[in-house]
């Protein structure tokens, strides 16, 4: 049986993520308290193999205080629990709550809509430091965090960890949801070759001429000793997800490259990978 708990700051796409876990088939219940939680899985467990709830700032805070404990005994009941949690930075939360017109949750507690933000972070801080995958939705559009929850949630067996390798352009920003960053912006740079510019790290010139740098694969192979060293720890700590970054200038040819050479790599190991190159993805949209 498996337990998806989804919570997160409002505004950051908590509940498209419901939405998005109905579609694949979870039975989801939204705002529920956390001392119910075990009651309500003993009475649909017979019906639902798979369930996710969302848990927010809504409740009281000695429930959500208590929440790696309830977690635990809900695990020790015979559930495979995951915690994710949505979050963005505040300056994008207080956007989108001026271009909706929604009432943050908190405000009606005379706190302005900046207070009510930084109020419901230190809420859910125990709740977050509980999670095994933050996704911040700062830059993601509603279709690319539906994309990267389903990508995320395709596990067929339900074993081993889930690694996730993303390319992206420091220019515009590091994502924050990463638990690995490598920076590849030393290495030699397609884009300054006005015949490889129009491409990416997905077409056969650019991969053609990172395949002929030395530095490029000698970086390549030391993240895969690293990443071979530490990874299988993880896992030993049932760590579900992992989130390893690549970073080049713009997020198109390097990081890109480099990314897919890292996943196609870790397929031979790991039953769940996937790759994300951000910055196309913004294009795409």
């Amino acid at each position: 049986m498996r337990l998806i708990v989804i919570s997160g700051r409002s505004g950051s796409g908590k509940s498209l993520a419901l939405h998005t876990m109905e579609d694949q088939g979870f039975y989801c219940i939204d705002n529920l308290p956390p001392d119910l939680l075990s009651t309500v899985l003993q009475k649909i467990s017979n019906d639902y193999n798979d369930v996710a709830v969302g848990i927010d700032a809504r409740n009281v805070s000695s429930d959500l205080s208590a929440f790696h404990k309830i977690r635990a005994d809900i695990a020790a009941s015979g559930w495979d629990v995951d915690v994710i949690f949505f979050d963005a930075d505040n300056l994008t939360l207080m956007k989108r709550f001026s271009e909706t017109r929604r009432r943050h949750p908190l405000t009606h507690d005379g706190l302005s809509l900046q207070q009510a933000i930084e109020q419901e972070r230190m809420l859910l801080e125990q709740v977050a430091m509980d999670a095994d995958l933050i996704i911040d939705t700062s830059k993601l559009t509603p279709n690319q965090l539906k994309e990267q929850l389903t990508n995320r949630l395709s596990k067929d067996t339900g074993v081993g960890m889930d690694l996730l390798f993303e390319s992206f352009g420091f220019k515009h920003g590091i994502p924050t949801d990463a638990n690995y960053v490598f920076d590849a912006r030393c290495l030699p740079n397609p884009y300054w070759d006005k015949a490889l510019r129009p491409y990416t790290g997905l077409d056969k010139p650019v991969i053609d001429f990172l395949n002929e740098q030395p530095l490029v694969l000698e970086f390549i192979w030391q993240i895969k000793i690293f990443l071979h060293t530490w990874l299988p720890r993880f896992e030993k700590e049932n760590r579900s997800y992992m989130t390893i970054a690549i970073g080049c200038t713009g997020g198109q040819h390097r990081s890109v490259y480099i990314s897919e050479q890292l996943a196609a790599h870790f397929r031979e190991s790991f039953q769940q990978v996937k790759v994300v190159h951000r910055e196309m993805m913004q294009e795409k949209d």
